[in-house]
C-alpha cells in the first residue's frame, strides 16, 4: 500500500526496506538539501561580504580616492546591486516555479562567483579611468541580478525538502552560512593585512578574496548539480499542477499580495541587523568614530567576535522557534534589538576594543533571532506554487528599502550630522516595524507546506 513519507509526498514502498531505512535515507536526502543550501548561502555572502568588508581599498583604486567622495561612490556601487535584485528575483522567481528550484540554483551560483571574481580583476582608476567605476557597476548589476534570484530560492529549496517538525532548524544553517561567510572573509582580510601591510592591500592584495570566488563558486555548483529536485516541486510536476504564470498568480491574489506586503516589512530589522551590525561595521569602526577611529585589523576583529557569537545563536533559535513557535522568537528579538541598540552602541563608540566587542556580541545576540526565523516564515507563508516568485519580489523590494541603501545612508546621515549613534537609531526603528508586522503573522510552526 503506498505511504505517505514525512515531507508529505506519497511514495510506493520497497519491500526490502525497513521504517528505519526508509527515515535514514530521507534524513541523508534532507542533510544533503541543507548543506547545499549552506553552502550556496555562503558563497553568495560571501562574494557580498568582501565589498563591504574592503570598501576603503576599492574606494581608493576603483574610485581613484579613500576620502569621502569615493567612498559614497562605493556605497552607490553596493546600492545598485540591491536595485537589480527585483529584476533577478521577477526573472527567477518565475522560472525556479516554472521549471524548477535546483539546476536555476546552480547557475546563479556560477554567475554571482563570476562577476565577483572579475571584480577582483578590474583595472586601477590610475590605469582605465572612468571605465573602472563603470565596470564595477556592472558587475554589482550582475551580482545583484543573481543574489535576487537566490535567497528565496535556496530557502524554498531547503523549505521543501526538511520535514515539519523540524523545518526552522534545517534551514536555518543557510543563515548559519551566509553569516560564516563573513567570518571567513573577515579572518581572511585582517590575515591579508597584517600579513601583507596596508601598502600591499591598497596595491594589489585586496584583489586576492574577490578571485577566491572562483573556487569557492565551483564547489558550490558541484554540490548543488548533483541534487535532485524538490520533493514538492517534485510533486506539483507530475500532478501536472504547475502553475502556468506564477507571476500573475501572486500578483493578482488578494492573499498573495497581504502575504508579499508582509514580507516586505517583516524582514526590516534585517537591514541594519544584517548590513550594519556584520557589513558596513569595519568600515564603521575605521571611519565614523572620528577620534576613537579603529584600524582596519581591529575593526575586522571586532566584528568577527560578532559573527562567532551570531553563528552559534542562530540554531538555538531556530530550535526554540521549532518548539515554541515563530511569532514569540521574532516578537523577543526585536524587542530585544529595541532595548539594546543604544546603550551598545554608545559602547562601541567609546573606540575602546573590548567595550565594542561586547556591544556588537550583545547586539548580534539579540538579532540572532531574527536571522534565524525570518526567511523560515517568508517560505512558510506561500504555497509551492508561487513560494519562489513571490518571496523574491517582497524580500528584494525589503532589502532595496532597508539594506542596500543602509550602508550609504548612514554614511551620509552620520557626516551630515555630526552623530556616529545614528546605526543605533535605525535599529530602533526598524526593530519596530518588524515588531508591529508579526502582529498580523498567522504562526507557521508546523504545518505542512501548502501546494497551492
Amino acid at each position: 500500500m503506498a505511504t505517505s513519507d514525512r515531507l508529505g509526498i506519497t511514495t510506493e514502498p520497497d519491500p526490502s526496506e525497513t521504517a528505519v531505512d526508509v527515515v535514514a535515507a530521507q534524513d541523508k536526502v534532507v542533510r544533503k538539501a541543507t548543506v547545499a543550501g549552506a553552502v550556496g548561502s555562503f558563497v553568495e555572502w560571501y562574494d557580498y561580504g568582501i565589498y563591504g568588508l574592503l570598501v576603503t581599498y576599492l574606494a581608493l583604486n576603483i574610485m581613484g580616492e579613500a576620502e569621502a567622495g569615493g567612498l559614497f561612490l562605493t556605497n552607490v556601487g553596493f546600492l545598485i546591486s540591491f536595485l537589480a535584485r527585483p529584476f533577478g528575483s521577477v526573472i527567477c522567481g518565475y522560472l525556479g516555479d516554472r521549471i524548477g528550484r535546483k539546476s536555476l540554483l546552480a547557475t546563479l551560483l556560477v554567475l554571482i562567483s563570476g562577476a565577483t571574481a572579475a571584480i577582483g580583476l578590474i583595472p586601477s582608476h590610475a590605469v582605465i579611468g572612468v571605465a573602472a567605476p563603470t565596470l564595477l557597476v556592472l558587475l554589482r548589476v550582475l551580482q545583484g541580478f543573481s543574489a535576487g534570484g537566490e535567497v528565496a530560492g535556496a530557502m524554498s529549496f531547503v523549505g521543501e525538502y526538511a520535514p515539519d517538525a523540524r523545518r526552522n532548524f534545517m534551514m536555518s544553517f543557510i543563515a548559519v552560512g551566509s553569516f560564516v561567510a563573513l567570518m571567513f572573509g573577515s579572518t581572511l582580510s585582517a590575515v591579508l593585512i597584517t600579513t601583507l601591510g596596508d601598502d600591499a592591500m591598497t596595491s594589489w592584495a585586496w584583489r586576492v578574496p574577490f578571485l577566491l570566488a572562483v573556487p569557492l563558486g565551483y564547489v558550490g555548483f558541484y554540490i548543488r548539480s548533483r541534487l535532485e529536485e524538490t520533493p514538492h516541486f517534485t510533486a506539483l510536476r507530475e500532478q501536472n499542477t504547475v502553475a502556468r504564470n506564477p507571476l500573475r498568480e501572486a500578483l493578482t491574489s488578494k492573499r498573495h499580495l497581504k502575504a508579499i506586503a508582509l514580507t516586505i516589512f517583516l524582514p526590516a530589522l534585517n537591514g541594519p541587523g544584517y548590513y550594519l551590525l556584520f557589513v558596513y561595521m569595519p568600515t564603521y569602526l575605521k571611519t565614523s568614530l572620528g577620534d576613537h577611529n579603529f584600524s582596519m585589523v581591529r575593526a575586522l576583529m571586532v566584528t568577527a567576535c560578532s559573527l562567532v557569537a551570531i553563528v552559534i545563536s542562530i540554531p538555538l533559535m531556530a530550535r526554540l522557534s521549532d518548539r515554541i513557535g515563530r511569532k514569540p522568537v521574532l516578537v523577543i528579538s526585536a524587542v530585544a534589538m529595541g532595548v539594546v541598540s543604544y546603550p551598545m552602541f554608545l559602547l562601541i563608540t567609546t573606540g575602546e576594543f573590548g567595550l565594542a566587542c561586547i556591544g556588537t556580541v550583545v547586539l548580534a545576540v539579540a538579532f540572532s533571532g531574527h536571522a534565524a526565523v525570518v526567511h523560515t516564515v517568508l517560505a512558510e507563508m506561500f504555497p509551492t506554487s508561487v513560494r519562489y516568485s513571490a518571496y523574491s519580489i517582497g524580500f528584494s523590494i525589503s532589502t532595496i528599502i532597508f539594506g542596500g541603501s543602509a550602508p550609504l545612508v548612514m554614511t551620509e546621515l552620520i557626516e551630515s550630522t555630526g552623530s556616529n549613534l545614528i546605526p543605533a537609531f535605525a535599529s530602533i526603528i526598524t526593530a519596530t516595524i518588524t515588531l508591529v508586522t508579526v502582529a498580523f503573522l498567522r504562526e507557521t510552526k508546523g504545518r505542512p507546506l501548502a501546494s497551492h
